[in-house]
């Protein structure tokens, strides 16, 4: 692993235990190991380091949770998977995704609140991304798109909420119920 995946891992480890704007690069650069010189000759800015830190944290956590998607058939088993997949995250469960300290995505957009930052942008590029993979599987127990569309939002905003549930009310069943909730709506 080269010193730049180093100040990545680190920076994510860091900015989801505390908050970006909570940790300063000084921090990042000691517990790296890493001299400033190495860090600007690879992010000019903080904010480069932080894009970075959400595309790592974007496939880490899109490939675990297709892969655990895609160990079920298609549609409505894969689909109540992701719930199973979110409860054993929020139980940390999930050694690749660190400990559980809510959405890394939803923490780091409130600390990017302006929609046209880069940093905004990337995050919501994932959730796009994992709602299309929603609307994927439900496509296969949909009659239409928009019955398919409107699935994957439910499932979608059943699965933010879980997450935001289990984060800010201690509430390390959410994801449990909201796939109660789930397969009643299949």
């Amino acid at each position: 692993m080269g010193r730049r995946q180093d100040l990545i891992n680190t920076a994510l480890r860091l900015f989801y235990e505390h908050g970006i704007h909570a940790v300063g690069i000084n921090q990042v650069l000691e517990e790296a190991g890493v001299a400033k010189q190495t860090l600007y000759n690879h992010f000019e800015t903080k904010d480069s380091l932080v894009e970075a830190v959400v595309e790592q944290r974007d496939s880490l956590f899109f490939d675990w949770l297709e892969q655990r998607m895609s160990s079920r058939p298609a549609g409505k088993e894969a689909l109540l998977e992701m719930f199973d997949a979110v409860n054993d995250w929020i139980n940390n469960r999930v050694p690749t995704l660190n400990r559980f300290y809510g959405c890394f995505f939803i923490n780091t957009c409130a600390e990017y609140s302006d929609p046209e930052h880069p940093v905004h942008k990337r995050c919501a590029a994932h959730k796009a991304r994992i709602f299309r993979l929603f609307k994927h599987h439900a496509e296969s127990l949909s009659n239409s798109e928009m019955d398919a569309e409107e699935l994957a939002n439910a499932l979608f905003l059943l699965k933010e909420g879980a997450i935001v549930k289990a984060h800010v009310e201690g509430d390390l069943e959410a994801a449990v119920k909201a796939r109660a909730i789930a397969e009643r709506m299949m």
